[in-house]
């Protein structure tokens, strides 16, 4: 079983940048994979960015592509997500979550953290 906690969310100003972490309990995070989906008020949840359990494989959502960064620390067992250039419409609750397949499909995924809120002002 894997436990995830989220964190570096914040208020950031339009163009700005976040790096988010995703510290993972348990034996198992260095053999799973690993995504980011996000979630605003009144919206479905959106996938943001998925990485293989060594790193090797990156996808993105096209929304995302060229601002966002994934990368994972299985020494330290922890994931990230690089926030660069950031837009009004990238505000949302950032939730990581780890699976067996490299998907934008959430339901592939069988742990989720609690979520952190990035809040991106115009």
């Amino acid at each position: 079983q894997v436990q995830l906690v989220e964190s570096g969310g914040g208020l950031v100003q339009a163009g700005g940048s976040l790096r988010l972490s995703c510290a993972a309990s348990g034996r198992t995070f260095s053999n799973s994979h690993m995504g980011w989906f996000r979630q605003a008020p009144g919206k479905a949840r959106e996938f943001v960015a998925a990485i293989s359990w060594r790193g090797s494989i990156t996808q993105y959502a096209d929304s995302v592509k060229g601002r966002f960064t994934i990368s994972r620390d299985n020494a330290k067992n922890t994931g990230y997500l690089q926030m660069n250039s950031l837009k009004p419409e990238d505000t949302a609750r950032y939730y990581c979550a780890t699976g067996a397949r490299v998907t934008s499909d959430y339901t592939a995924y069988d742990y989720w953290g609690q979520g952190t809120q990035v809040t991106v002002s115009s």
